[in-house]
């Protein structure tokens, strides 16, 4: 498969499935070991960090690859830990989409 992270996110318009069981097991392949796959509909993954300031830098990078993106996750804040959930609202699951902004996440550094 080739790199996500070298792909772009294209805005879902609807109208669409969502992926099924086989394209999300495919494309979670691509991916770091750490995120799951809730319900077939969206992924999550959880990070971890020495700090509060640690952990704001690392959100605020999602923040700008999101903007970039124009896909947007939700995201959770608190001390030492960043907890990031993704699906395409749009079609209410999982779309290509969501695997390229978690393997974009993915190569942030988180120091």
């Amino acid at each position: 498969m080739s790199d996500l992270a070298t792909k772009t996110c294209v805005p879902c318009r609807g109208g669409i499935p969502p992926l099924g069981s086989a394209e999300i097991a495919n494309l979670l392949t691509s991916l770091d070991s750490d995120w799951e796959v809730i319900a077939e509909h969206h992924l999550r993954k959880e990070f971890k960090f020495p700090d509060f300031r640690s952990a704001l830098a690392f959100t605020n990078q999602v923040g700008e690859i999101a903007e970039a993106q124009d896909h947007h996750p939700d995201i959770y804040l608190a001390w030492g830990r960043v907890e990031i959930t993704i699906w395409t609202h749009k079609i209410d699951g999982l779309h290509e989409s969501d695997f390229i902004l978690a393997a974009k996440i993915d190569r942030l550094p988180q120091s």
